[in-house]
């Protein structure tokens, strides 16, 4: 699956968002290994923790299913009423996910690009490598 086409599929899960307090809808579309893409949309909550990335819900919905292996991430995100035009790059806890899944190669398209997870995440903490200190 090309990157356009991975895209186009986070701005379809983008109109799922559920925003009411930010009221910035993001989409995602995680491509699986074999080829199987899963979508996912941020859900806030008025107990501001407890919302999800949509990032992460696709990660976690990928890995419910029993995926594992990862080749791409699609993102985007702008405030409700909006053409997404600007890059909207996963936030930290996020990364951290991402890292936790995929090596420092996963790819993350972007609005203005494709960058790996090392650009985005140099020095990322990975449990297993600090067991192997």
């Amino acid at each position: 699956m090309n990157d356009d086409k991975l895209m186009e599929i986070a701005l379809q899960a983008r109109e799922n968002a559920w925003c009411p307090y930010s009221r910035f809808a993001v989409g995602a579309a995680l491509l699986t290994a074999d080829g199987t893409v899963f979508t996912g949309c941020n859900v806030e909550n008025a107990a501001y923790p407890l919302g999800n990335c949509a990032e992460r819900t696709a990660f976690f919905k990928a890995v419910s299913e029993g995926h594992r292996q990862f080749r791409a991430i699609a993102i985007c995100g702008a405030p409700e009423g909006e053409t997404p035009v600007k890059s909207c790059p996963p936030c930290g806890a996020c990364r951290q996910v991402l890292a936790e899944l995929c090596d420092d190669d996963f790819r993350i398209i972007l609005a203005d690009g494709v960058h790996t997870l090392g650009e985005l995440l140099p020095l990322a903490f990975r449990l297993k490598d600090a067991h192997r200190a």
